[in-house]
């Protein structure tokens, strides 16, 4: 595993993820939320934010959160890892709901700067709906990859896996 992506639901634990297979196995992380943002959740042009992930899927080792399901296809054409967090909808809105009431109004370290934590209600509702609406699409886009695919679809899962890269004790 040198170039892994992680990518699911909103609320799945995604960047908690990353940074912890970051921490046990050294490889660079990427937060795809602090290169994806501007000051005041404005979003980039197309064009931009997609020679934004040539940079950064350019490298040779790295791991990498996040959805941004328009730049999947060219991140899977350098990963060689997908852990899919495919939890359950609940779960996924209660950690939402949770991280907004412990972060409001402050910048999270896995976003960008100027991006303080907000409540939008249609961001609640995709989540909610996202296994529904979009977890076809990105099986689909996964059908191709040929590297290796790590389905988790539980904390304890989670756990399971992050264990087995914990070489430490």
């Amino acid at each position: 595993m040198r170039r892994i992506l992680v990518i699911g639901s909103p609320g799945a634990g995604k960047s908690t993820l990353a940074a912890d297979i970051a921490r046990l196995t050294g490889l660079p992380l990427i937060h795809l939320d602090q290169h994806y943002w501007r000051s005041g959740w404005t979003e980039p042009r197309q064009e931009d934010w997609l020679d934004k992930v040539r940079q950064l899927i350019a490298g040779d080792r790295w791991i990498m959160d996040g959805n941004y399901g328009g730049s999947l296809r060219l991140r899977l054409s350098r990963a060689d890892t997908v852990v899919h967090l495919d939890l359950p909808a609940w779960l996924c809105v209660t950690r939402i709901l949770r991280r907004i009431v412990g972060s409001w109004r402050k910048v999270r370290p896995d976003m960008a700067e100027g991006c303080p934590e907000q409540f939008r209600a249609e961001f609640i509702l995709y989540a909610a709906t996202f296994r529904i609406h979009r977890r076809e699409r990105v099986m689909r886009m996964l059908d191709g990859f040929t590297g290796r695919i790590i389905p988790l679809k539980s904390a304890a899962e989670v756990r399971s896996f992050l264990a087995s890269l914990d070489h430490s004790g």
